[in-house]
């Protein structure tokens, strides 16, 4: 999948699927995938701050990437130390919960 289309794809499942943070001003959504690789997740968080991602590797969480040109670099290395990590995969499957 190209960025775009991850990009898409993430804010498509983040509008259906996101939950308040409390005080109505941060909303996050989560998608996790699991195959034989692991567990792997990501959260999305919006709030007035700007857009920030939390990655979790089975259950592991791993340093927080704050906007989307950083998650897009982050990307290859998420997946090359992460054997449950695989994009492709991850973000066609959120793509079609939506």
């Amino acid at each position: 999948m190209t960025n775009e289309e991850i990009r898409a794809a993430f804010e498509a499942y983040f509008e259906k699927y996101k939950k308040t943070e409390g005080d109505r001003s941060s909303w996050s959504a989560h998608w996790m995938d699991q195959n034989a690789g692991g567990v792997f997740e990501i959260v999305m968080t919006k709030c007035p701050d700007g857009t920030t991602f939390k990655p979790y590797a089975d259950k592991k969480k791993l340093p927080e990437i704050a906007g989307w040109d950083d998650f897009f670099a982050a990307l290859p290395e998420l997946e090359q130390k992460h054997p449950a990590f695989d994009a492709e995969s991850f973000f066609s499957s959120m793509r079609d919960m939506t």
